[in-house]
């Protein structure tokens, strides 16, 4: 099984928010997860919902500040393995293109 998320870990706090986000990205890298950051957030690859927890709250708890904002999305689908890229070709190929869009 894979499961699929979205991680957004953020401090409440005025200006960058760079340096604790980058925090809560390399605290990742002490679990059995793939992940990719984007401008909205991570998404994680786990193959279970044990590991996918135990990663976000580890990134959730890397963050100092008063008050730290977690949003978790997950996609667990249990009848076959998927993985994040194969979601956005699937897209693709609908579109007949990358799904990208430069200004």
């Amino acid at each position: 099984m894979t499961v699929i998320a979205l991680l957004s870990v953020a401090p409440v706090i005025e200006g960058s928010m760079a340096s604790e986000v980058s925090k809560a990205v390399a605290a990742l890298d002490d679990f059995d997860v793939s992940y990719e950051t984007n401008p909205m957030g991570t998404v994680i690859e786990a193959d279970s919902t044990d590991e996918l927890f135990a990663a976000a709250q580890a990134a959730h708890e890397a963050v100092d500040g008063d008050r730290v904002s977690t949003v978790l999305k997950i996609d667990d689908k249990r009848a076959r393995d998927q993985r994040a890229r194969e979601k956005v070709e699937a897209v693709e190929a609908e579109l007949g293109r990358e799904a990208k869009r430069e200004r």
